[in-house]
């Protein structure tokens, strides 16, 4: 091996006016929504240490710095070994802040310069991939893309793209923001490991990563729990049983079997979470989340861990939970009619499920208690989702993390009565309304992807009401041959309309009403996306359309016993319309409204009863 140079570069030194190349057989970008939540969690969480808004932007030239790991580069063509799932994700980020400070109309040259720079008069991005390029052209344009069609990496690139946006944290607003990119453009360090050739890239590369591994924290906290076994009969059965929990941990994905040990311990046994101010120190929550092994050692009094019987019951209880845990991750991948909550909180990312789920268990739970008890907290989270999404509150990580876990400790070891009698209260203190927030609720960046699935979730309702099969899988499937989308009634054409709105403003805040959105298969919305209403009925009614869109029409109430019925038994006012203006708008955004608040109102008795969902 040739000679190999490190040295500490700034994320500006390292992106600012220079080119990366990514070869073929190692471009395929993979992240996920939680690498890339941990990655924003951790910056943001990292800059609010120091951020005081009484602060001038040059007081964060004395903000600490972060370390994001070494990079290791080959030969002249600058070809990024390891670290393109960083770099590619900090880009996208750049480019979120990017939008962001051109939308407050401030531009950072900087923050520019580490996304694209020039070359004998053309621009393009600094880390080079040639099929990357329409998707991040126009996301750095602020324009639509479609993502069909491209190869996963791209796919994935768009999709964690959206993720940055709605995990920033609102602490960082407006204000903040310039001073965040500060922070992150000159106070976030890597190693730069540059080699000669490729060849020897690649021997650094494995160098770093085959040999010599540490153990990780669950491989450490397993040494450390047995070690304080005294008979070795047991110990050698509780080491079996804790390799076979982690086996099948690790079959559910990477890492998981050590966010499987951080819920549980978060859920069961953590007392204190850091103050969301500056200064603050970690507390258990936080602590759990780095070194959970070190956690436990510190804290084995406090565990109730003082004699070897204890210790053995503490490692015969994680292997319980961590079975109960498959199941949750099982039912959040898997629809299942029996516990459809967890779908539904999965689909939108909510990270906290587990968590929480696994607060108010107790150790010798049953099977079907567990389940009840899993049905109650699912349901409220589904609950709280939907009432913050209308009232347009904030359900990233950060902003919620500190509320979940004060509710975590409130519903912990309650039996099922008292569980459901709690999240009751919860619903109430919330402070906020479904209801009294409905009528300001409206279409927007934000609201997309809940008013999505709450369309895909009403429309679900309706057809099974009418004894119809159900399609909501259908309606939020992501990868799909027929992905649907929210079609507006209303066509996007003010001057059809502007008789009746006074101005383009009133136009699209009617028009982006619940009132006036359906769900229609993307490749049917795109063909009638400019048609004007009567024409729209035509399709609205056929088998391209759905029972909602039906419901529009006045042959649906022709000669359909099993809708009549439907509308008889709930007393929904589901009415045709002729034509569709703001009157109409205001009439069907009630309707929606109310099925909203059947779909979204506390049953936690009537769950807590007989253990089915509705």
């Amino acid at each position: 091996m040739k000679k190999i140079t490190g040295t500490e570069k700034t994320f500006k030194q390292l992106l600012q006016n220079t080119k990366y190349s990514i070869h073929y057989y190692q471009r395929e970008y993979a992240w996920q929504y939680k690498q890339v939540q941990e990655l924003i969690d951790d910056l943001t969480d990292e800059f609010l240490n120091w951020y005081d808004p009484a602060h001038e932007r040059k007081d964060v030239a004395q903000y600490g710095v972060y370390f994001m790991g070494s990079v290791v580069l080959a030969g002249r063509e600058n070809a990024i070994i390891d670290g393109q799932q960083r770099l590619s994700s900090l880009s996208l980020l750049l480019i979120y802040l990017r939008r962001r400070l051109l939308g407050m109309g401030m531009t950072i040259a900087t923050v520019d310069q580490m996304i694209f720079s020039e070359s004998f008069g053309t621009a393009s991005f600094n880390i080079s991939v040639e099929d990357r390029e329409p998707c991040l052209q126009a996301l750095n344009d602020g324009k639509d893309f479609d993502p069909e069609g491209y190869g996963e990496s791209v796919k994935n690139l768009y999709a964690r793209y959206q993720d940055i946006c709605d995990l920033f944290p609102e602490e960082i607003d407006d204000a903040a923001l310039p001073y965040f990119a500060d922070w992150l453009t000159e106070k976030v360090y890597f190693i730069e490991i540059v080699t000669e050739t490729e060849q020897d890239a690649h021997k650094v590369f494995v160098s770093m990563n085959d040999r010599g591994l540490s153990l990780t924290s669950a491989e450490m906290l397993k040494g450390y729990l047995l070690s304080e076994v005294d008979d070795d009969k047991q110990r050698e059965k509780l080491n079996d049983a804790w390799k076979a929990k982690m086996l099948a941990l690790k079959e559910l994905g990477k890492s998981e079997e050590e966010d499987c040990i951080k819920a549980w311990l978060r859920a069961k046994y953590a007392e204190s979470i850091r103050e969301n101010k500056k200064g603050a120190t970690p507390e258990d929550f936080d602590l759990i989340g780095g070194s959970f092994h070190k956690w436990v050692r510190d804290e084995h009094a406090r565990l109730g861990l003082n004699s070897s019987g204890e210790f053995e019951r503490f490692i015969e209880e994680f292997c319980k939970f961590a079975d109960i845990y498959i199941r949750l991750k099982h039912r959040e991948w898997t629809f299942d009619k029996k516990q459809p909550y967890l779908f539904y909180n999965a689909a939108l990312s909510f990270t906290l499920q587990s968590q929480l789920c696994l607060a108010p268990i107790r150790a010798e739970d049953l099977g079907e208690t567990i389940d009840r008890k899993i049905l109650l907290v699912s349901r409220f989270i589904d609950i709280l989702i939907y009432t913050r999404a209308i009232n347009y509150r904030s359900m990233d990580y950060s902003t919620i993390k500190y509320a979940m876990f004060q509710l975590t400790k409130r519903i912990r070891n309650l039996d099922v009565p008292e569980l459901a009698t709690q999240l009751g209260k919860e619903v109430a203190d919330l402070g906020m309304s479904i209801e009294n927030a409905w009528d300001d609720f409206r279409l927007n960046f934000y609201t997309k992807k809940y008013i999505r699935h709450m369309l895909a979730r009403i429309t679900d309702y309706v057809e099974r009401g009418c004894d119809q099969p159900g399609h909501y899988l259908e309606y939020v499937a992501v990868k799909s041959k027929r992905p649907f989308e929210v079609e507006h009634i209303i066509t996007d054409h003010f001057e059809w309309y502007q008789d009746e709105y006074g101005s383009r403003e009133e136009f699209e805040a009617t028009r982006n009403r619940p009132g006036n959105l359906l769900l229609l298969d993307k490749s049917t919305n795109a063909s009638i996306n400019d048609d004007r209403y009567p024409d729209k009925l035509l399709v609205y009614g056929s088998e391209k359309g759905n029972v909602l869109s039906a419901a529009l029409v006045a042959a649906s109430y022709q000669h359909n016993p099993r809708f009549l019925k439907f509308m008889g038994d709930t007393g929904f006012d589901f009415k045709a319309y002729d034509e569709f203006g703001r009157e109409q708008i205001a009439e069907r955004s009630e309707l929606i409204g109310a099925l909203v608040l059947s779909l979204w109102s506390p049953d936690f008795g009537q769950l807590a009863a007989n253990g089915l969902a509705g």
